[in-house]
């Protein structure tokens, strides 16, 4: 934004001329303004002196003054709107001015630019100087890819760069866009030729079991394919945002089989069918996943559910644990002395009935005592009632649909759930838990204390997350911390968790690695004949493991 000071020397120019009764010309109006600025600047701090020499300069005037710039940098009707923020002008005054403005520019482009004074290219919006440098780039690049002169540029930039590559017409394109569609369309065509499809030390790179709950320690570090519309099916309550990352930039649905993701699916399958010869390792019903960012945590987890639906298991799944103390309405609930969050509640139902809706069907209720309501979101208690009933012989799919048809009964639906599906006996439960880690720091809510202060509510005050964030139970359940979402670091032994139950995920080993290089090589992520141990090994090293860091670092390979 403009200073008040900035906006004056315009100001300054204006009122000059009028009292001189004469039109500006092409020398007058910087030095004018040169003028205004340097007096004004005795009167400055050294902040705001150098504020108004990076003025000037913005504005294209150099010492001996120009006012190509401030033509071309500028647009008239934004810089009025600024001004109209800083100071207030008459009507008639606004109308000469911009009269007079639109003059100066008409003789300016009829002038050749000067040595001393360079001209801002006409491709650059005048909005990029009002905002900041984020914005400004994101209209730069928009601004050039709509330009078709822009997209022969890059056209011709991109060719010459990788003549000697094999895939070198697929930098031909003239965008992103172009080059993602002509890669999709090889991809297409390397489907028939399966001697891509090769991996590290000769190893096959896909494996050719059909489930997750066949795989064995054979199948590690390998790669196994996927549906994404059978993913969507499974998952309907969304998928991680690593895993979606994934699959865009590698065009295709399949994850990498890794040891830690088996350890993790033996150890709930020995609880439901414990083997019968003796184990050392203890099976552990709760589990916190916990490690470096971008490890895996959170596909780990959702591998998991897929496996545990595959099998027939009734999960609840929350990809967004986050979202639970975030956003929507929050209401203080006098009678249990917990917030409610009825737009999450309603959510949560809804997740957990897409998936879930036959099985929920034939599993009746084991308590049927009163929900007590409250308030509704945007609608405040419901009059006359307090609590509402379940009819006998009502089965979870009933109790979820009382959740989600009144908004006064969601939260007390969601607490009443966690307490049903402690007493499910006919089906293995598994409760699954992204994001983890934010039920252990403070919500986006605050409670006023006083006329100038409030209070910041902690997750664990919210009756949802109160229900389901203790582990000190016998069910199944596992929590994947998300160290995206900058909760900090939390101390090792946390509330209402078992000693013992974290544990910590690691980043690629070197074998995994290789594994991954290979398959992005094989998705033309890589150029292939760019690609050599040393230099996946450089990447490897560079990135200490980081898949995130690793998909960015590969495609740069000369």
């Amino acid at each position: 934004m403009y200073l008040l000071s900035d906006w004056t020397a315009t100001e300054d120019v204006w009122r000059t001329l009028k009292r001189q009764k004469s039109s500006p010309t092409e020398q007058d109006w910087p030095l004018m303004a040169t003028k205004k600025a340097k007096r004004t600047a005795k009167m400055r701090t050294p902040k705001e002196r150098k504020r108004t020499r990076m003025f000037l300069r913005r504005l294209g005037f150099s010492e001996e003054g120009s006012i190509d710039g401030w033509i071309l940098a500028r647009n008239w009707k934004e810089l009025k709107r600024l001004g109209k923020e800083d100071t207030e002008f008459t009507d008639k005054a606004e109308l000469r001015n911009e009269e007079m403005l639109r003059s100066i520019a008409k003789r300016a482009t009829l002038l050749k630019p000067r040595a001393d004074s360079p001209i801002i290219p006409p491709l650059i919006s005048s909005q990029s100087k009002l905002y900041s440098s984020k914005n400004a780039k994101a209209s730069h690049g928009k601004s050039k890819k709509g330009d078709p002169k822009s997209k022969t540029k890059s056209k011709t930039g991109g060719s010459s760069s990788s003549v000697a590559s094999s895939t070198g017409d697929d930098f031909d394109s003239a965008g992103a866009d172009d080059f993602e569609a002509a890669r999709a369309r090889r991809l297409v065509e390397d489907e028939n030729d399966p001697s891509l499809d090769v991996g590290p030390n000769g190893r096959p790179l896909f494996t050719s079991t059909p489930s997750l709950s066949l795989l064995t320690r054979k199948d590690c570090c390998s790669y196994m394919k996927f549906s994404e519309k059978g993913f969507n099916q499974v998952l309907p309550e969304g998928l991680p945002t690593g895993m979606v990352t994934e699959f865009k930039e590698s065009m295709r649905p399949a994850l990498l089989v890794r040891q830690s993701f088996l350890d993790l699916r033996d150890n709930f399958r020995r609880i439901v069918d414990p083997p019968m010869w003796s184990s050392n390792a203890k099976a552990r019903k709760q589990i916190v996943l916990d490690g470096p960012v971008s490890c895996g945590k959170s596909i780990a987890l959702a591998m998991l559910v897929h496996w545990a639906r595959d099998e027939g298991w009734l999960v609840l799944y929350a990809p967004r644990g986050r979202e639970w103390s975030h956003g929507g309405c929050f209401y203080k609930n006098s009678e249990t002395g917990f917030w409610d969050t009825p737009i999450q509640a309603e959510n949560v139902l809804k997740d957990f009935l897409k998936y879930n809706e036959s099985r929920l069907q034939q599993l009746p209720c084991q308590i049927f005592d009163p929900i007590r309501l409250g308030e509704g979101a945007g609608v405040g208690f419901m009059k006359g009632v307090e609590s509402m009933a379940l009819p006998e012989g009502a089965t979870l799919y009933d109790l979820v649909q009382m959740g989600i048809k009144y908004t006064h009964a969601a939260v007390g639906v969601v607490v009443r759930l966690r307490k049903e599906l402690s007493l499910v006996k006919d089906v293995p439960v598994l409760i699954a838990i992204d994001q983890y880690n934010n039920w252990f720091t403070f919500s986006e809510y605050e409670e006023p204390v006083t006329v100038r202060s409030c209070r910041p509510i902690h997750a664990r005050e919210l009756a949802m997350v109160n229900a389901f964030r203790s582990m000190m139970h016998e069910d199944m359940m596992v929590g994947a911390f998300s160290h995206s979402t900058a909760v900090g670091k939390l101390r090792l032994d946390l509330p209402d968790v078992p000693v013992g139950a974290r544990v910590n995920m690691p980043r690629y080993s070197p074998d995994e690695a290789a594994t991954v290089c290979h398959y992005y090589v094989r998705q033309r992520l890589v150029r292939r004949e760019a690609f050599s141990e040393e230099s996946w090994k450089k990447v490897y090293y560079l990135s200490n493991g980081n898949g995130a860091e690793m998909r960015w670092l590969l495609p740069l390979m000369r």
